[in-house]
């Protein structure tokens, strides 16, 4: 080994050392710059559909929540947020929803008689007067949004000793704003929010920049290795990384002879013990993988991330597969899932809502320059 001082060992150390900074030097000079954020504005306003009123509030809170989080916002990922935005809300961002009213009234019903609340209790409750002079059987009964409900759900529970009896601290509105995102992803992706908060995040998902924030986070804000945004939309609906966890419970259906449901989920989480099917079928097939019960499902809770493709279970479940398939499988489906909501009339499925998004990004990619791709 060289001596510290020696005259020839600092010389090479200098060299590296410079020729390091030029190979970074040349790694920045060949990448493009970032686009300016009035170019990256405008071009938001050019893709949203013609009928959208205000888009420049729209370009405004859309990039803002780009740039926070340091999504690349390429023409694609533009068009693929408009789109969901288009197909959840078309644009309102606190859309009314048919019925709301006899959603809410048969929402405390259930709940009412599941902790054996008499009726008539419940009816003398919701004719106390609330903090805005009417009575919460007056507000509910003209509800027409989200917001709306989940005010009076806020209300009822703080001041009516019975609200408390019968909600606790749960509200029953989960999702909200244009992108109508899970209020419970965005309070456990609230810390990097870019506003000054006027009450709680709950309320903030109502809002234009919120709802636009969080959604954006929810469907762009992790890892893929997605070769269709079609997926994306798939994960949006269903959960991250659902697709890619529907093509492996086809893998182990193929490999064990059982029917699953192709839902993503990879272990249970339901209360309780009990082991979820998927979870059961991997374990029937610890001979052929040579792993541990222990060992599959400490791999099998990696199915929220995208490190689960780099589990020996993956790979080896997929390698398996393969060969019994006698080609390559795919790595990503459609979720089988049917989507069941009180605001939903009609039988819709995770597929269904993925195609219907990727026609509406087809559609703004039509309108697109290209000059951000």
């Amino acid at each position: 080994m060289p001596a510290i001082g020696n005259p020839r060992h600092a010389r090479t150390l200098v060299s590296l050392a410079a020729l390091t900074l030029l190979a970074a030097c040349s790694s920045q000079r060949n990448q493009p710059p970032p686009p300016a954020p009035d170019l990256v504005r405008s071009e938001i306003v050019r893709l949203l559909p013609a009928s959208v009123a205000d888009r420049q509030g729209w370009a405004t809170d859309i990039y803002t929540a780009f740039e926070t989080q340091k999504i690349d916002p390429s023409v694609e990922n533009l068009c693929s947020v408009l789109a969901v935005t288009e197909q959840e809300s078309n644009y309102q961002v606190d859309p009314a929803v048919p019925g709301m009213g006899k959603i809410a009234q048969d929402e405390i019903d259930r709940r009412a008689s599941k902790v054996h609340i008499p009726n008539l209790l419940v009816r003398s409750a919701l004719d106390i007067r609330s903090p805005t002079g009417k009575t919460y059987n007056e507000r509910l009964s003209a509800a027409r949004t989200e917001k709306d409900l989940s005010l009076i759900f806020d209300d009822f529970i703080g001041m009516v000793p019975l609200g408390r009896t019968l909600f606790g601290n749960f509200n029953p509105v989960h999702t909200a704003g244009p992108m109508q995102v899970s209020i419970e992803f965005a309070e456990r992706h609230a810390q990097d929010y870019p506003y000054p908060l006027d009450s709680s995040i709950r309320h903030e998902v109502f809002s234009r920049r919120g709802g636009m924030y969080f959604g954006i986070a929810h469907l762009l804000g992790y890892p893929v290795s997605y070769d269709k945004p079609l997926y994306r939309f798939a994960d949006f609906n269903a959960g991250w990384y659902a697709s890619r966890n529907a093509a492996f419970q086809s893998a182990v259906a193929r490999l064990s002879g059982k029917r699953l449901a192709l839902d993503g989920d990879l272990i249970s989480y339901g209360f309780g013990p009990s082991l979820g099917q998927t979870e059961l079928a991997v374990r029937g097939l610890h001979t052929q993988l040579g792993m541990r019960n222990p060992s599959i499902r400490s791999q099998l809770e990696k199915g929220e991330t995208l490190a689960f493709e780099d589990t020996d279970l993956y790979r080896q479940v997929f390698e398996l597969a393969d060969k019994a398939a006698g080609k390559p499988l795919p790595r990503a489906i459609l979720p089988g899932i049917v989507l069941e909501s009180p605001k939903i009339t009609r039988k819709l499925t995770t597929a269904w809502f993925a195609q219907r998004v990727e026609e509406r990004r087809v559609r703004c990619m039509a309108r697109a320059s290209g000059k951000l791709q």
